[in-house]
């Protein structure tokens, strides 16, 4: 596992925003949770950490490399 970063992580599909400045940071073999209602930017959130989608701002490293 890896240290994951996101800055500044905004998404928007077409008009409507996704997610809006967001900022996380999880440290080497931490386990962690995404709670929140329909809509909140969960499952967005996870494919751009898994490089299946682009944020429209920001940046993603993990293990200090820029994704």
């Amino acid at each position: 596992m890896a240290d994951v970063v996101l800055q500044g992580i905004e998404k928007k599909f077409g008009s409507v925003s996704a997610i809006t400045n967001l900022n996380l940071e999880i440290k080497d073999g931490a386990f962690v949770i995404l709670l929140g209602p329909t809509g909140a930017g969960k499952t967005t959130t996870l494919r751009l950490i898994a490089g299946l989608d682009r944020p429209d701002n920001g940046d993603i490293k993990i293990m200090a490399i820029r994704s």
